[in-house]
């Protein structure tokens, strides 16, 4: 009897697991699985709930060959947008190989066996480097929620040694600190008020044992800008914010455009083959070794600072590769 009440949430498993548009059934296949389950069942029965699933939003899409075969149509996420997921799972450099593999196990179970295998077949092991921290999934959340609770939280903090191990700041005293925001690119950040030394910020990755405290937020200053903070610790911005204009090889303006964006006025350049373009950055040794990167197909031509700065940077770097 208990089986039997769970007749139409079986039948509604039998579709999500085991039906696309590729892969239809018959009411025929639903009895045989209804009865591998011990649960008996008439057609009229199965029609009944089948129109019930309809009602309560299931999209069961009827195909008419020499058979009546059914499916299940539009789903939360089509297959797309999971291999998509998939694809942001595995390039996650801040979670570990096995949450990776767990994260995307749980994904293939929102769509059939059939399609699952096709976004098991598109993990493939990559030569990126991963997040050793098997607890940074846990910290991530209890951030969040010391943050939604206007909370303090508590942590250890370390730097990686020589041999691999973790070396703990303070000597293993725990920090406790008032969260503002978690910030992502690379990898996870925690922004932190702290009433001694303003905004810190402190990567989760490095982050052990974190708690959230009893004790209440500190109250947050009222002007602070958030999104300039978060751009610094990406970036690493140091100093005045000015406009660079830099003379660059031609191939090289979708470079320009996805790191400057709107920000960026382009021109031709006077050589055949090159653009000019202005951008307001931070002159820092981040920019600077971005712009060196590129060798000979991308040079500042101004502000002359930004000149003197890059060819500083250039003699410092090659002063360690000259013979002594």
């Amino acid at each position: 009897m208990a089986h039997k009440k769970l007749k139409l949430l079986y039948i509604a498993r039998f579709l999500l697991e085991r039906t696309d548009e590729a892969h239809t059934a018959t009411v025929k296949d639903i009895i045989g699985y209804l009865e591998g389950l011990g649960i008996s069942a008439e057609r009229k029965a199965i029609y009944d709930d089948l129109a019930l699933l309809e009602e309560f939003g299931m999209d069961i899409v009827r195909t008419k060959t020499k058979t009546s075969n059914l499916y299940l149509g539009s789903r939360e996420f089509q297959l797309p947008e999971l291999k998509m997921l998939v694809d942001v799972v595995q390039a996650s450099p801040f979670l570990t190989q096995k949450k990776s593999m767990e994260l995307i196990g749980k994904l293939e179970h929102l769509t059939s066996r059939y399609q699952a295998q096709e976004l098991r077949r598109q993990v493939y092991v990559m030569n990126r480097i991963k997040s050793p921290n098997e607890q940074l999934y846990y910290h991530i959340d209890a951030i969040s929620q010391a943050i939604n609770a206007a909370r303090q939280i508590t942590f250890r903090y370390f730097d990686w040694g020589l041999e691999g191990e973790r070396t703990y700041r303070r000597g293993g005293a725990r920090y406790a600190v008032n969260p503002v925001a978690l910030c992502v690119e690379r990898y996870y950040y925690l922004v932190a008020y702290d009433e001694a030394r303003g905004y810190v910020h402190y990567r989760v990755d490095r982050m052990s044992e974190v708690a959230v405290s009893e004790t209440p937020r500190a109250r947050l200053p009222e002007r602070f800008d958030l999104a300039q903070y978060v751009r610094g610790i990406f970036d690493m911005y140091h100093g005045e914010r000015t406009v660079v204009t830099l003379e660059l090889d031609r191939s090289l303006l979708n470079v320009a455009m996805d790191r400057f964006g709107a920000d960026a006025h382009i021109r031709a350049g006077a050589a055949e083959g090159t653009a000019v373009v202005s951008a307001p950055v931070e002159v820092s040794p981040t920019f600077l070794s971005w712009v060196m990167g590129f060798g000979s197909k991308m040079r500042i031509l101004s502000p002359p600072q930004a000149r003197e700065a890059l060819a500083a940077l250039c003699r410092e770097t090659l002063a360690q590769y000259e013979a002594p």
